[in-house]
């Protein structure tokens, strides 16, 4: 299939697609539409980024045009994992379900429950939900499910990771049994293949990618680096010029590195499941139009992260499973761009995070690094940060090149490129042994003065 026309789409459906610029299917959209539109169940394997959402949407949306729904009682139901691709999801449908007049509500966690309510209550065709927030307006009465006749289910695996594997039968007994039912997922295996036996009839199959997800034109990259050195790697790294999308495991390291990069003058932002929704909506769309130029994230940015033109992905803790490496990688290289992935390893964690690599059916390139390397700069386009604090207090203290970087809050001594201790100081330079002594015969010095103090009062 070259165009869609000829699928049956309706003309305001052709017209909004030719505003966006959208001509030429992708191979998920050209595989699925057929079936999707002919009410077919449908089991559809491929990455994100392959076009999936236009490949169920488009179909869902041709299908209930001209229906209304009634108070709480949407038509057809899109459950995905996580908030941001729910909020994406309802962003790339909006423009066709506004031609064909259908309302669509977002049904997601940390924001107000109440005017999710009345979102429904005023009644929406189609409503694209996360199964938490879902199951808590059934619950509330709020959202009736038994007239939903098309049921997608978008990353069905990352829902079955997530335990969200019980609320998802749930809500599948909920809906009408002689539906239409539309799962994607990146693997159909495990969970999903329990889901697929259960709930899909006869289903259409269309797999667009190998198993492994792996993606031609991403060029990857394991960087062995020197442990003290690599925040200073991850900071020239986010100074680059353009955007990158940095992943730690942790919310902790995901704001201590934020908060670092701020300090050191990189436009940093933090994105995790402990940010309000608003924010976390707010963070995506400076990262989108360039006034955040380095995302820090957990794994909640790894699916239904859409960045058009992201070309740089760095894993500063490096992905322990394949499936998070994949799903990492998926966010840049996306709808036939290229684009290179990065990983960040200490000595000890390298035949870990090669074994990993090689699992997910990836080869990479392994080079030594240090912060201020001509070699780092040329695979990351990497440069010295500016050194002014974007918050306000005291800059960051430029750092030697090739000087390992003793983490946050730590100092160097000039000289000798160790970090400074208060006590008795065991540095390696001549005076910072002498500075210890100083300090701490000051120290006791006046511990006796205070002494000899309370003595003469009594104390």
């Amino acid at each position: 299939m070259t165009s869609f026309t000829g699928l049956g789409l309706p003309a305001a459906v052709l017209r909004t697609l030719d505003e966006h610029g959208v001509t030429k299917p992708f191979p998920i959209q050209a595989a699925a539409l057929p079936n999707a539109l002919a009410g077919r169940d449908v089991l559809g394997r491929g990455r994100t980024g392959s076009g999936k959402t236009l490949a169920f949407g488009l179909g869902l949306l041709t299908r209930i045009a001209g229906r209304r729904a009634q108070p709480k009682e949407p038509l057809a139901l899109v459950l995905v994992p996580t908030r941001e691709l729910a909020q994406q999801v309802t962003e790339a449908l909006t423009p066709y379900a506004e031609a064909l007049r259908l309302r669509l509500a977002t049904v997601v966690g940390g924001v107000s429950i109440s005017r999710q309510i009345a979102a429904l209550r005023d009644g929406a065709e189609v409503v694209v939900a996360t199964p938490g927030r879902l199951h808590d307006l059934i619950e509330r009465k709020g959202c009736r499910l038994g007239r939903v006749g098309i049921t997608v289910l978008d990353e069905a695996d990352q829902m079955c990771d997530m335990g969200f594997l019980p609320q998802v039968t749930e809500i599948l007994d909920q809906v009408r049994p002689d539906g239409q039912r539309m799962l994607f997922s990146a693997t159909l295996d495990g969970d999903v293949d329990q889901l697929v036996q259960r709930y899909l009839r006869d289903p259409a199959e269309h797999s667009v990618d190998p198993a492994s997800s792996a993606v031609a034109t991403i060029e990857h990259h394991l960087f062995v680096v020197h442990g003290p050195d690599r925040w200073s790697v991850a900071t020239e790294i986010a100074a680059r010029d353009g955007r990158v999308l940095l992943f730690l495991d942790t919310k902790h390291g995901v704001d201590q590195l934020t908060r670092h990069l701020r300090g050191s003058g990189v436009a940093a932002a933090a994105l995790h499941s402990g940010k309000a929704q608003p924010q976390r909506t707010r963070t995506l769309n400076q990262f989108k139009n360039g006034e955040i130029t380095a995302l820090v994230a957990t794994n909640v940015a790894a699916r239904g992260l859409h960045i058009d033109d992201l070309d740089l992905i760095v894993n500063v803790d490096p992905a322990t499973d394949p499936k998070d490496y994949l799903h990492r990688a998926g966010r840049t290289a996306r709808a036939g761009r290229s684009g290179t992935v990065v990983s960040l390893v200490l000595s000890g964690q390298r035949r870990e995070t090669s074994q990993v690599m090689a699992d997910a059916d990836v080869t990479a390139k392994v080079t030594k690094v240090r912060s201020g390397e001509a070699e780092l700069s040329r695979i990351t386009g990497a440069k010295a940060p500016s050194g002014k604090p974007l918050d306000g207090g005291p800059a960051q203290r430029p750092k030697n090149q090739n000087a390992p970087f003793r983490g946050l809050g730590s100092t160097k001594d000039p000289k000798t490129g160790s970090g400074s201790t208060t006590g008795s100081g065991s540095g390696t330079g001549s005076g910072s042994g002498a500075r210890g002594s100083r300090k701490t015969n000051e120290a006791r010095k006046l511990a006796e003065a205070r002494k000899a103090a309370r003595v003469r009062r009594g104390g």
